[in-house]
């Protein structure tokens, strides 16, 4: 048998309210680490969190630092945080639209400029969440793919950048069963015969990357299931 995933120490999780990131805070949670909740509700569980919108993003800067000095040095940040905006370029309201961008990516990179003192200073790495849709393209999608190409891009020169300083994953997950497919046109909204992952699933996938020893990454991994229509 396996063994079990271990860590030690604080782990950020952006959008660790609901879907994947509160997946992932249960994870952290069950192999010994102390998750910490970014998001701009409180945790559903009771796990300790800052509540922040990721639209600013020195806000979202401000929490984290506070976090990392809090905790010493923080052991992982995952960035589980997104959203979307369905439509036509010329469909989509310009702020939604400017919105996705300024979660998804902006903040994301906020998030980890605030983190990496911290996270070299306890050994740490950083686990960002991109998307299929960061390697294909799809229409009336264009917020969603550009802030995923984004984080694909950013994801693979964090890595470069800090080599030896700082670990960095960048995961690819396909759809999964959350509440993030809510509240769309049902054109929107997968079919009745969709196979969705289990968030639990995918985070147990983070959680083994954020469990790898010192200077060993796993630098990309792509997580969904078998019949995902999206991939490759």
């Amino acid at each position: 048998m396996a063994p079990e995933l271990a860590l030690e120490g604080a782990v950020v999780v952006s959008g660790g309210a609901s879907g994947l990131g509160l997946a992932v805070v249960r994870a952290v949670a069950e192999a010994g680490g102390t998750p910490v909740v970014l998001d701009r509700r409180a945790s559903p569980d009771g796990f300790e969190g800052v509540e922040v919108d990721l639209v600013d993003a020195r806000a979202a800067e401000r929490a984290v630092a506070g976090i990392g000095d809090r905790f010493g040095g923080l052991r992982g940040v995952v960035t589980a945080a997104g959203i979307d905006a369905c439509g036509t370029l010329d469909e989509v309201d310009g702020a939604e639209w400017d919105r996705v961008i300024a979660v998804n990516l902006v903040g994301t990179a906020a998030v980890v400029r605030a983190a990496l003192p911290h996270l070299e200073r306890a050994g740490g790495r950083v686990v960002t969440i991109a998307s299929t849709l960061g390697l294909r393209a799809l229409s009336d999608a264009t917020a969603y793919c550009a802030s995923k190409f984004g984080v694909v891009g950013f994801s693979r020169a964090l890595a470069v950048e800090q080599a030896g300083r700082v670990g960095v994953t960048m995961v690819v997950p396909g759809g999964m069963d959350t509440a993030f497919f809510e509240g769309r046109p049902q054109q929107y909204k997968p079919g009745p015969d969709a196979a969705l992952a289990d968030p639990a699933d995918v985070a147990r996938t983070i959680v083994f990357a954020l469990a790898q020893p010192a200077g060993f990454e796993i630098r990309e991994l792509a997580a969904m299931v078998s019949t995902e229509p999206s991939w490759p």
